[in-house]
């Protein structure tokens, strides 16, 4: 069964799911957050349904200092909705610095910038996924 990684913001929500066997994380799509979390939440499920998804990977925005902020907060917030409208097991995973790497990546192979605002939440869920990923295996 696949997991399922989640980058979660005020704007956009990155979407990544691993490979059959937990191996790998690929990066899915990105949801622009233009209605309610709700709605949010149900395009989640939808995605998790198709993909046979088993679990869900959140990332946890923790301050440098290992606080608990207003942006983990929310992170909380939607995993709570989101164990509630999916009935899967929802994990909350420190992603700091994912975004950083994220931008880092897409400097690296060239990327424009018009690409990158759409694709960077979708690269740090891949990050925060694979992270996951490989802590299971150590």
């Amino acid at each position: 069964m696949r997991i399922m990684g989640i980058d979660f913001g005020d704007s956009r929500i990155g979407i990544a799911v691993s490979d059959p066997l937990g191996w790998t994380a690929q990066g899915l799509e990105t949801i622009e957050r233009k209605g309610t979390a709700e709605q949010d939440a149900e395009r989640i499920r939808q995605l998790a349904e198709q993909y046979g998804v088993s679990k869900i990977v959140i990332g946890l925005p923790k301050n440098m200092n290992g606080t608990i902020g207003p942006s983990a907060e929310k992170a909380i917030e939607f995993g709570e909705l989101l164990a509630r409208v999916t009935g899967l097991e929802v994990i909350q995973w420190d992603e700091r610095l994912t975004t950083v790497a994220a931008n880092r990546l897409m400097h690296e192979v060239g990327m424009k910038t018009s690409k990158k605002k759409k694709s960077v939440d979708r690269i740090a869920a891949v990050f925060i996924l694979q992270g996951y990923l490989d802590s299971m295996r150590n």
